[in-house]
């Protein structure tokens, strides 16, 4: 009777609404471990079946130290290719600078109306001649004075073996043929070789001279696509007060460097006009010698008046004192009334600061670094006194 009861109305529809047990899925994970036997859940290889992973590598010891060892080598490899290449590291470092400081002759001429690669070339020929008149001023006399010592030496022995004292120590000691013999035996040897050697320094200079002249005139050429270029490196919101600074930087160097050689056309000519009425022998070669020492900093004025001096005094010895005469008064001049004037606009770096920068210039690269220390101390001063003091202000 109970079963021909037909369920109320209420109760059909709680039934309705109540949620159906979900099945086991045959094809999810817990389905078909349900589905297997205990053994076969058993022999089914784990998610991580070598164990939970560790600590990372990098926080150990031995990950540590080698990385520490691949970067020590690493440096020491860089600092012996640096070391490899310090020639040429140099050589572009000339030529970039070379190139600064003829930039605003180049600006110059553009100002003149003038297009940038036909002012490039005129200053680009300029530099050419001078090298040529350098060379031709420099290499017949040397030439010359060398082939009238050699032509000069049988000359010179004759005399000694006339001599009546070097005769009786000759016949006591035999000192003549011990100097053939040593002669012909060591110091031809050694002459022929130190020629052979002086052969290819002269080559290797010479080839140092076309590669950095051709250097300075690609720099010349792409200096404002390379200062773009190093600009764009620079974030955008720095990149005007960057350009600002670097645009001073570039024209303090190019301004020593056009000071510097103005100094040095100076004092040639000066020393060439002198050398001149002094009756001085090769007074062309000798005045590009001084001119070409002069521009080394502090000692360069220095060393071209010493050399200057001992050839004159080999001629005569009243020429000899009249150029120490000369030398001593011009360098005066020079140090106090030229030097000022003309490198008042360049660089401004006070008198102590030049010199400890030449110093420490020629310590570490010799002549080279001793150019370039000047107008690098210059472009260090303007930094700090445009970024780092200004900052140590507001903190």
């Amino acid at each position: 009777m109970s079963a021909d009861v037909e369920p109320a109305p209420e109760q059909e529809e709680a039934r309705r609404k109540e949620p159906e047990p979900r099945a086991e899925q045959a094809d999810g994970p817990q389905g078909e471990q349900a589905g297997r036997p205990q053994g076969e859940q058993a022999g089914r290889p784990q998610a991580e079946p070598y164990g939970l992973p560790g600590k990372p590598l990098a926080r150990g010891p031995f990950l540590f130290g080698l990385v520490g060892g691949l970067g020590v080598l690493t440096a020491i490899a860089l600092a012996q290719m640096i070391v490899a290449s310090l020639s040429t590291i140099i050589l572009i470092v000339v030529a970039m600078f070379l190139a600064v400081g003829l930039n605003p002759a180049v600006e110059a001429l553009q100002r003149r109306g003038l297009a940038r690669r036909g002012a490039i070339s005129i200053v680009f020929a300029g530099v050419i001649v001078a090298f040529a008149l350098f060379g031709l001023a420099i290499v017949p006399p040397v030439s010359k004075q060398l082939t009238e010592f050699i032509d000069a030496v049988p000359g010179y022995i004759t005399e000694l073996s006339n001599h009546p004292t070097l005769r009786q120590l000759d016949q006591d000691y035999q000192i003549l043929p011990q100097l053939r013999t040593f002669v012909t035996s060591t110091l031809g040897p050694s002459l022929a070789t130190g020629i052979m050697g002086a052969g290819l320094v002269v080559l290797n200079g010479v080839f140092t001279t076309v590669t950095l002249l051709v250097l300075m005139l690609y720099f010349l050429g792409s200096l404002h696509t390379i200062k773009d270029y190093l600009l764009k490196l620079v974030p955008a919101s720095r990149r005007t007060r960057t350009r600002a600074i670097s645009e001073e930087i570039l024209s303090g160097i190019g301004g020593y460097v056009a000071g510097n050689v103005l100094i040095s056309v100076i004092a040639g000519v000066v020393t060439w006009i002198f050398l001149s009425i002094a009756g001085v022998q090769y007074a062309l070669a000798l005045s590009l010698v001084v001119a070409l020492t002069d521009l080394i900093p502090l000692v360069g004025a220095t060393i071209g008046a010493v050399l200057v001096t001992a050839v004159a005094l080999l001629d005569s010895w009243p020429a000899g004192i009249a150029c120490a005469i000369f030398f001593l008064a011009y360098q005066q001049v020079e140090n106090y009334f030229i030097y000022p004037r003309v490198m008042k606009h360049s660089v401004n770096v006070t008198p102590a600061v030049t010199v400890i920068a030449a110093l420490f210039g020629g310590a570490l690269l010799g002549i080279v670094g001793a150019l370039l220390a000047i107008p690098v101390a210059a472009a260090i001063s303007l930094i700090i006194r445009e970024l780092v003091l200004p900052r140590q202000d507001r903190v």
